[in-house]
């Protein structure tokens, strides 16, 4: 099924059912008024949603209305747990060849994670609004799950078990503001803004053969500007599944249901389809030509992240993104 949260004038806004085309909606207020409460009673509510869905499917409802991914918020648009991990290594190994730092052995073996702010997640149309363009503002595609109630200590293999939700996200960075931030061996603050999630999530069973349980197999489409930056599949070179990175989150504690984990940015070796981010095309430029030419993003220019299926549709709906100016408050 797909779901996905509008705008109701709340923090959490309105739970709805949205049909396979993305094309109509229901809500469900009798079920779950939020997409959390619907998390937080997932085996009790999954079913009751996955009737609507089917009745929606076949135009058995009659309070369906048009579904427009411009009212969206967030799918979740607040979370008790947002960890990004970096799960696609032949990025990172790129991202230190250029600057001519070693990539240590055990980054293959462990993941990479930090953990984000989940106070606010921003729907798929909202602008992102940054100061300053000297902060290097760039994108990031990368797939995200949600998951259920995680017990402490889980296997990755169990840990599969626990993914409910999948989405497409936008994990914007400020890449000026980065080294700073990691000098002080303390982790991303400033440099990472809100997140933005796709118009719809969906379960694992809406990617049918794409889905192996732990990946999702299919091109995550990055365009810029109406330019399309890169095409990679998200199933391949992911070093770590996410029933590895959610073992790997719940290594000391539990997750909570409603806990969001992506995947980093998404990569194949050599960028043979192009790349997720800025920064990777940055990198390239300087290992081939010693400087890169490509610039961060600039006010007005406008991100769009989609994939698509084997049939050409649309699953998760389009990020559709413009870069903003906010002025700062004294």
């Amino acid at each position: 099924m797909k779901l996905a949260t509008i705008k109701n004038h709340t923090r959490d806004g309105q739970l709805i059912v949205v049909n396979k085309a993305l094309t109509k909606a229901v809500k469900v207020p009798e079920i779950a008024q939020t997409m959390q409460g619907a998390l937080d009673n997932w085996d009790t509510i999954a079913p009751q949603l996955e009737e609507v869905y089917k009745q929606l499917q076949n135009n058995e409802l009659s309070d369906v209305f048009d579904f427009n991914s411009s009212e969206t918020m967030a799918a979740i648009p607040r979370a008790y747990h947002w960890a990004d991990g970096s799960a696609y290594v032949t990025h990172v190994e790129l991202v230190r060849k250029a600057r001519n730092a070693e990539l240590p052995k055990t980054f293959w073996t462990d993941p990479l994670m930090y953990m984000g702010a989940s106070d606010a997640f921003i729907g798929a149309n909202d602008d992102i609004e940054i100061e300053n363009e000297e902060w290097g503002i760039d994108f990031e595609s990368e797939v995200a799950i949600i998951t259920d109630d995680v017990p402490a200590g889980v296997n990755a293999k169990n840990a599969r078990n626990h993914i409910k939700l999948i989405a497409i996200i936008n994990d914007v960075s400020l890449r000026n503001l980065i080294p700073n931030e990691l000098s002080k061996q303390f982790g991303f603050y400033q440099s990472k803004p809100w997140t933005t999630f796709s118009p719809v999530v969906v379960t694992p069973d809406e990617l049918e053969d794409a889905w192996d349980g732990g990946k999702v197999h299919l091109p995550l489409i990055s365009t810029v500007n109406s330019k399309i930056i890169g095409t990679p599949n998200a199933g391949v070179d992911m070093t770590f599944d996410f029933g590895q990175l959610i073992a790997h989150a719940a290594k000391s504690r539990s997750l909570m249901a409603g806990s969001v984990i992506g995947s980093g940015t998404v990569a194949n070796q050599g960028s043979p389809n192009g790349s997720s981010c800025l920064a990777e095309i940055r990198c390239l430029e300087i290992i081939k030509d010693g400087k890169p030419k490509t610039p961060f993003m600039s006010f007005g220019d406008r991100i769009e992240i989609e994939m698509k299926n084997d049939q050409g549709e649309t699953i998760f709906g389009k990020i559709n993104q413009v870069v903003k100016q906010y002025e700062p408050i004294n």
